[in-house]
């Protein structure tokens, strides 16, 4: 006889309506939700791993299709609406990160909402391989975080989220045969190897690439940033993970600013508080307590 858990115990929860679960599971394993009519689509993968699901609250209400079969592989994103949540066809035991988020929370109307639920993202994908890694170690950290800092590292994992589902949409200005330019891919990839160095500038990525100034910064534009921001957040992001370790040998928080790029203390701190609304040092010192 087969049966179903669900995996119904937030680790994280906000005022805005936001739940993280992260749990150890096996087959027949429902995800969270409202428990209404059947599912509209029926996940299913036959490797352990950890795998990462976004359940909209609010989403969709609309009459229920005939359930799709969706393959996973690791690390793939599935939205999925939580007013009928899937059970899982999945190996004897995985690892399930899930979000429960509203959708105006990221801008869905109840017709995107439909949409994206059928499409997963894959880890494999370009986007995927980016933010796939970054929501697992958020939800990994809210799990120990204080509630301030678990509500900060939430909100991020909306922002992220809010932007994935926007590119599932197709809301952006998409490069040839409806995914980014390969050459795009490879800056990106030239940034995470460089991302220690204080002169990556745009100059040097597209010297590098042996395109122009311009195209780079059309590139990053058809994507909603600039080269200038995607360095900084990179930058910020690495620094905040390094900031929560603790433990004989860890850096100052100086010493983790120049690791990452950062010439001034001044500069750093500033630009830390404006993007998380703390100080390093808060920041460093709420995870420890968490």
């Amino acid at each position: 006889m087969t049966t179903t858990s669900t995996i119904d115990t937030p680790v994280c929860r906000t005022p805005a309506g936001v739940e993280i679960t992260t749990a150890e599971t096996g087959p027949g394993s429902r995800l969270p939700g409202e428990r209404g009519p059947r599912p509209e689509h029926r996940p299913h993968a036959r490797e352990a791993g950890e795998y990462l699901f976004v359940g909209l609250r609010g989403a969709t209400r609309l009459p229920v299709p005939d359930p799709a079969s969706v393959r996973l592989a690791p690390g793939d994103i599935c939205f999925y609406d939580a007013h009928r949540p899937p059970e899982l066809d999945f190996p004897e035991r995985f690892r399930a990160t899930v979000f429960l988020v509203p959708t105006d929370l990221l801008g869905l109307t109840p017709a995107d909402a439909g949409r994206i639920t059928r499409t997963p993202v894959a880890r494999t994908s370009r986007l995927g391989a980016l933010l796939s890694p970054l929501l697992s170690d958020l939800a990994r950290t809210a799990a120990t975080a204080r509630p301030p800092v678990g509500e900060m590292l939430a909100g991020n994992a909306v922002n992220l989220l809010a932007t994935l589902a926007a590119e599932q949409l197709g809301t952006r200005t998409p490069g040839p045969g409806g995914q980014a330019p390969p050459v795009l891919a490879r800056i990106l990839e030239y940034v995470e190897l460089h991302l220690t160095e204080p002169d990556l500038s745009p100059e040097i990525l597209a010297r590098a690439h042996h395109i122009s100034v311009r195209y780079l910064h059309k590139l990053f534009q058809e994507e909603g940033t600039t080269v200038g921001r995607w360095i900084l957040r990179r930058r910020l992001e690495e620094c905040r993970r390094e900031l929560t370790r603790h433990g004989r040998g860890s850096r100052t928080i100086a010493a983790v600013a120049g690791r990452w790029g950062f010439t001034s203390a001044t500069h750093f701190s500033r630009v830390f508080r404006t993007a998380y609304g703390m100080s390093p040092r808060e920041w460093r010192d709420s995870a420890g307590r968490g």
